[in-house]
C-alpha cells in the first residue's frame, strides 16, 4: 500500500475482531514501526507490552469499560506505556504524549497495511491493568489496542461500511497560509 492509501483506509474496527492468531513477524513489524517514531530530544518515551496469553487477555478485558470489552476476543492486546522519568513536560506541554502518539500512529498504520484490525482504547482502569501486568510503580499505561485479523475475509471488507460513512473536513477549513484566515498561499 502507498502511505496515503493506508492512511485513508485506517479506521477503528473493534466490532470486527477475530480470534485468528497474528503471526509473530507481523507483531514485530508493528513494534518496529513504533520504535522508529520520532520523539522530542530523541527521548523515545514509549514502552510496549504485547499480551498474547488468552487467559491474560480475558482477565485484562475486565479492566476496560463495558463498550471496549470486545478486546477479549483479540489474540493480541498491545499496550503503550511511559516511564515517569521519560515524561517530558516543558512549558506546561506534555511532549511525551505527542511522542507516544507518533509511535502509536506508526503502529496503527503498519497494522492497517498488513490487513490487521486496531482500535485505540483509553477507557480502562489503569490501576487494575497495572496490577494484572505487574508493572513497576514508575510505568503508566497510556493507550491500548487490539491487534487482530478481521472477521471478514479482508480488512477492506471489514472497513468498507465504516469508511463509506466517514467524513473529513475540507483542507480549506483547516489550513491557513502565512497568517490566520489566509486561505490561499501567496503567489
Amino acid at each position: 500500500m502507498e502511505t496515503l492509501v493506508t492512511i485513508r483506509n485506517r479506521c477503528s474496527l473493534k466490532a470486527h475482531i477475530s480470534g485468528r492468531e497474528v503471526e509473530p513477524e507481523k507483531i514485530n513489524i508493528i513494534l518496529e514501526a513504533g520504535r522508529l517514531a520520532a520523539s522530542d530530544s530523541n527521548k523515545q518515551p514509549w514502552r510496549f507490552i504485547v499480551v498474547q496469553e488468552k487467559q491474560l487477555v480475558e482477565e485484562l478485558s475486565q479492566a476496560f469499560k463495558e463498550y471496549n470489552r470486545v478486546i477479549k476476543d483479540a489474540p493480541v492486546i498491545l499496550f503503550t506505556c511511559v516511564r515517569a522519568v521519560d515524561e517530558l513536560i516543558r512549558d506546561g506541554r506534555d511532549y511525551y504524549l505527542f511522542d507516544i502518539g507518533l509511535a502509536v500512529g506508526n503502529m496503527l498504520l503498519a497494522a492497517t497495511d498488513m490487513g490487521l484490525v486496531t482500535h485505540l482504547m483509553t477507557a480502562f482502569n489503569a490501576a487494575q491493568i497495572k496490577q494484572i501486568l505487574q508493572l513497576p510503580d514508575d510505568i503508566r499505561v497510556v493507550v491500548a489496542t487490539p491487534l487482530a485479523y478481521p472477521l471478514e475475509g479482508s480488512y477492506y471488507e471489514a472497513a468498507r461500511e465504516r469508511l463509506s460513512k466517514r467524513t473529513r473536513k475540507d483542507l480549506k477549513e483547516l489550513v491557513h497560509y502565512n497568517r490566520w484566515n489566509t486561505a490561499e498561499p501567496a503567489k
